[in-house]
């Protein structure tokens, strides 16, 4: 540090001269240099340091990289023989299967042939029902169209109570099978309604009441037209007066505990007098209900008999449901024995094989025994010994035989 400040150092007396410019740049040049040098050797160092870590890093991922590899190795044959082992298996397995599930297909396909055509003559019998129902639904078509002569048929006196009967015979024979209805039937009180229909599942019958005091209504609705208030007031509690008898003598007639229904039908032939009905004697509607008398016109007497149909047809098909459940539960029947018969099958199968393994290990223990008494030297017959020295081998060939014999007995035991 003292060199570099005396040649920095100006001269106080002098001036600055070349020779001490040059002393100066040759100074600085040399730091630089050293600098320089250090700073290069660091680097070196570093990058030596830095490649010998990298190498030994390099050892020690291609040591792991080895033992990652030999453990794949041995993982993928153990992973081989895994495979082949389960591949055995799953076949034999598979072959077990397919042997019980051809067995059991065969007895299935028989059962769901039978439930296929039985279920086929269901069906056909369905569609021929709901063919019977297009064809009554085409009819009350028809009969809608006729509503309105119906004011001309009853302006006759004669046609006027057998036009009513048959108007609600028609509509319940096109809406019902037979055997589900029957008119002018006797009850037990000796009564005969109109028409009885019979309930399902024993249920009590419906009456259906096909009179209504017609001559009543005519001439209220005469009246009316007519615009004769006293008139009017007059055929009102004249018609009022035998609705009323009429819904009492068929409460007191047709409705039965336990023999009919606890609501009966009154029937009125016209769509025209059942809305007047509605509209000018709502207190004779209300009565009739308290009595249970549910007045009816055609229209709505047409849709009871389509619930009830709906009804039967739900019984019914309730009936069919009841068929197929059973043999359902028969085909489940039968799958069990099919199952416990394969089961003792396979317990036979199983006895078979131990049995035959227990015959080989009896043969392997005949064929050791046999090759034990083949590897057996047996001498011929002994001769009287001439010398002394000959004794000792007579010995020898009888020994053998003592053995044999007691190795028999062993052999046996």
């Amino acid at each position: 540090m003292d060199g570099l400040s005396a040649l920095f150092l100006v001269p106080v007396a002098g001036s600055l001269t070349l020779g001490h410019v040059l002393a100066a740049g040759c100074a600085l040049v040399f730091v630089a240099v050293f600098f320089l040098s250090f700073a290069l050797w660091r680097a070196a160092r570093f990058r030596a340091t830095a490649a010998e870590e990298a190498i030994a890093r390099a050892r020690e991922a291609e040591i792991r990289m080895s033992e990652i590899a030999r453990g794949q190795a041995e993982m993928h044959g153990r992973l081989g023989a895994l495979a082949e082992v389960f591949g055995n298996q799953q076949s034999k397995l598979t072959q077990a299967i397919g042997e019980r599930l051809d067995g059991m297909t065969s007895r299935l396909g028989q059962s769901l042939s039978e439930q296929t055509r039985s279920t086929h003559e269901n069906l056909a019998k369905l569609q021929e029902r709901l063919a019977v129902i297009d064809t009554a639904q085409s009819n009350i078509q028809s009969l809608a169209g006729q509503v309105v002569q119906l004011q001309h048929i009853l302006s006759n006196k004669q046609t006027r109570g057998a036009f009513g009967q048959s108007r609600m015979e028609a509509i319940v024979a096109d809406g019902l099978p037979k055997g589900a209805y029957e008119f002018q039937a006797t009850l037990s009180n000796n009564n005969r309604p109109d028409c009885l229909v019979k309930m399902p599942n024993g249920a009590p019958d419906l009456v259906i009441d096909a009179k209504f005091p017609l001559e009543s209504w005519n001439a209220f609705r005469a009246a009316t037209e007519a615009e004769n208030p006293e008139g009017q007031r007059h055929a009102a509690q004249s018609f009022r007066r035998d609705v009323e008898v009429h819904i009492k003598a068929i409460a007191e007639k047709y409705l039965i505990p336990g023999e009919t229904q606890d609501t009966a039908f009154l029937f009125v032939p016209s769509e025209s007098i059942f809305a007047g009905i509605h509209e000018d004697f709502e207190g004779l509607v209300q009565k009739a209900h308290r009595a249970r008398i549910v007045i009816v016109s055609p229209s709505l007497l047409m849709l009871s008999i389509q619930v009830i149909q709906a009804v039967l047809k739900d019984a019914r098909m309730r009936e069919q449901a009841h068929l197929i459940q059973h043999e359902v539960i028969r085909l489940m029947e039968d799958v069990g024995r099919i199952d416990d018969r394969v089961r003792k099958l396979q317990t036979h199968f199983s006895q078979t094989s131990r049995d035959i393994d227990m015959i080989v290990t009896s043969t392997e223990k005949v064929t050791k025994r046999g090759a034990k008494i083949e590897a057996l030297e047996f001498g011929g017959p002994a001769e009287k010994p001439e010398t002394a020295n000959e004794q000792p081998a007579r010995h020898a060939v009888t020994a053998p035989a003592g053995r044999l014999r007691l190795h028999v007995v062993d052999d046996e035991e």
